[in-house]
């Protein structure tokens, strides 16, 4: 009944507003308040389903059947994965309908109406268990943005419309066919039953291409993306808003509901194009954001950049891959709406223009937006105890693990990123005095700014800091997509040795030799006589050594690796307070230029550098000392392992149903 409340509670909302009598001075007034209120209602609703949600399965929970119709049925479900873009969903859309409060003057209760319907038809998108309700939903959502950007964009509104409506109609023709093929052979359409049925390998070839085509469409990748940097641009805020944090989602959200469950041959056999593709995106939108001037468009191209990514790590068949695109496409779903609230609506509601040219200095003028957009910049670059890094983070290490040449590629996104990212912001917020095109009296945050951007920034902040909040909630879900690559086998018992790095010939005596059972830990099944006290101890001396040996790998590892981590962490650090500094001497300082002296720049350097090596030596030993502990723990705690408590299923192959651990 819930998932049924957030579908009717803004359809509710728009016959209200619908209701209302547009000759009334108060009419724009009580649309806004109606619109903003429905909106937090479904916010709510959301927010209780995510409370009572069971985190412990990855089965669809809240399901309703409505309807149902000889092609395909209504149902409506969440998942650990769809429930987080539902709750994405309903934090964006308020923020949406707040970022354009005041600039729309005219055909309001049309704009909050599109709004309204927008909302319903995304969370229909992703509550649908319904692959035909999948394609209706998802093409739904095409005529309200055409109509949103062709009536309240800005000068070239009318080519930004025709070029979204030409782009992804044509993409979703393949699409379509795709559907109708699958629906004409496995004769279904709703999720359940395809997920156990196998379809034959040159026909997910084609298959795979026409649902790739529509995805790489919307995603969009490199020769498909014209049309977002027109949208994004000529779009009023609040659909810019919708586009970068939602819209852009939707391909990532079809790839874990379309390509990786019912092509898993394919996706894994092309996942090398679909790493091509996206690492000349990245370059490509990277390298175009850097020499881009109007502000809008840089962080359109950006959005490219970011999109890209995670498109390459949800093919990477890893549980850190794909958990990674989730946390990078909700982590961008934050940052983008922020920064699109402070080039898009802050700066350019006062000043009339998105040409980067004209800002200078506004750290002199706007202190407390220049924080908040620095804060939001930091994020976007993919800086340590932000969201995004995390994203980052798990997304380059499942790419690199599963091609390491297309990762190390990939990984340039973060030094593209830091570059416009801060471009952008020392251009907008230092360089200087503001130049003579800004007015002295040009007011910083009011309320309604400061609370939008405030949200934004703190869930990105919060986030980025503690991820488990959400980590924790994926693992079933996602590990439920991964796909065989001929190292899993029919006995739980060998699943678990392999991960551990024991031969399966050990695991195969053991389950030829004893009487082994999966629901007791070890030691009390050899108490039960199900397992011989002398075997029990050899299988515990075998483990010590494979632990003892994966011990060493991970010490080598983590020695290796900390140099660099532990530079780059630190480095963000200290540029967070000297920037923070930087922008309270020019707060306090109206007149002055912030020009640094040369010597005092490189002294403060290399004192920079030896205390980074310093703390990095210290944090070598620390994490020597904790990889020490933990494998104490680890041998003592073997005796009460309890294997495969909880059930776990990760498919082995196409067509199969998995391997119940």
């Amino acid at each position: 009944m819930l998932l049924s409340c957030l579908l009717i509670v803004p359809l509710i909302g728009t016959l209200l507003i619908s209701s209302i009598d547009s000759y009334k001075k108060s009419s724009g007034v009580y649309t806004k308040i109606i619109a903003l209120i429905t909106s937090v209602i479904n916010l709510i609703i959301s927010l209780v389903i995510l409370i009572t949600f069971n985190n412990s399965t990855n089965q669809f929970q809240y399901v309703q059947e409505h309807y149902n119709v000889q092609l395909f049925d209504i149902y409506l479900g969440v998942d650990g994965i769809s429930i987080y873009f539902v709750i994405l969903t309903t934090i964006i859309m308020p923020i949406a309908l707040l970022s354009n409060w005041v600039s729309i003057q005219e055909n309001i209760k049309s704009y909050f109406i599109i709004m309204l319907l927008l909302e319903t038809l995304l969370l229909a998108v992703f509550m649908t268990l319904d692959i035909m309700l999948f394609y209706i939903f998802f093409e739904s959502i095409l005529p309200p943005l055409f109509i949103l950007i062709g009536i309240f964009g800005s000068d070239s509104k009318v080519s930004a419309s025709y070029y979204l409506f030409l782009y992804t109609l044509w993409g979703s023709l393949f699409l379509l066919l795709s559907i109708l093929t699958i629906s004409s052979l496995m004769g279904s359409t709703d999720y359940d039953t395809l997920f156990k049925l196998n379809i034959e390998y040159r026909t997910q070839i084609f298959i795979f291409i026409g649902i790739f085509i529509a995805f790489a469409v919307k995603t969009p990748v490199y020769g498909f993306h014209n049309w977002l940097l027109k949208a994004h641009v000529e779009s009023p805020l609040g659909g810019s808003i919708v586009l970068a944090a939602i819209v852009l989602k939707l391909s990532l959200y079809g790839i874990f509901r379309l390509i990786l469950p019912l092509l898993p041959d394919v996706s894994i056999d092309y996942t090398f194009i679909v790493y091509l593709i996206g690492t000349i995106t990245i370059i490509y939108a990277s390298l175009s954001t850097i020499r881009t001037t109007d502000v809008k468009e840089l962080i359109a191209y950006s959005s490219v950049a970011h999109a890209s990514v995670y498109l390459m790590s949800a093919f990477s068949n890893t549980i850190q891959g794909i958990e990674g695109s989730i946390i990078l496409g909700l982590a961008h779903g934050f940052v983008s709406s922020g920064l699109f609230v402070c080039a898009g609506g802050v700066l350019y509601d006062r000043t009339g223009t998105r040409s980067i040219y004209f800002y200078r200095g506004m750290v002199q003028l706007m202190p407390i937006l220049t924080i908040l957009f620095f804060i939001l910049c930091l994020a976007n670059c993919g800086t340590p105890l932000t969201f995004n890094f995390i994203g980052e983070f798990l997304s380059l290490s499942g790419i690199t693990e599963r091609l390491p040449l297309m990762g190390f590629l990939a990984s340039t996104s973060i030094v593209f990123s830091a570059a416009y990212s801060i471009y952008m912001f020392n251009r907008i917020s230092f360089g200087g005095s503001f130049t003579r095109y800004l007015e002295q009296g040009i007011l910083d945050l009011n309320k309604r700014e400061f609370f939008i951007l405030f949200i934004l920034a703190g869930f990105t902040v919060i986030l980025g800091i503690c991820p488990g909040i959400i980590l924790d909630t994926l693992h079933y879900s996602v590990a439920s997509m991964l796909y065989s690559l001929n190292y899993l086998s029919e006995s739980p018992l060998d699943y678990w040795f392999s991960m551990m790095g024991i031969s399966n010939e050990l695991s195969l005596y053991i389950d030829q030799n004893t009487e082994y059972n999966s629901a007791y830990p070890l030691d009390q099944q050899a108490k039960a006589g199900n397992i011989d006290w002398n075997f029990y101890a050899y299988i515990i001396d075998f483990i010590k050594q494979e632990v003892e040996i994966d011990y060493i790998n991970s010490l080598v590892k983590s020695v290796i690796n900390l140099t660099p981590a532990f530079i780059c962490f630190f480095l963000c650090i200290s540029i967070i307070f000297y920037s923070l500094k930087r922008v309270w001497t020019a707060y306090k300082n109206p007149g002055s230029r912030l020009r640094l002296e040369i010597e005092r720049s490189i002294y403060y350097t290399w004192v920079y550098y030896i205390l980074f090596y310093i703390i990095m030596i210290i944090g070598s030993f620390i994490n020597f000392a904790a990889i020490h502990v933990w494998f104490g723990l680890q041998i003592e705690n073997l005796l009460a392992i309890n294997f495969f408590v909880e059930p776990f299923c990760i498919m082995d192959g196409p067509g199969q149903e998995g391997v119940i651990l």
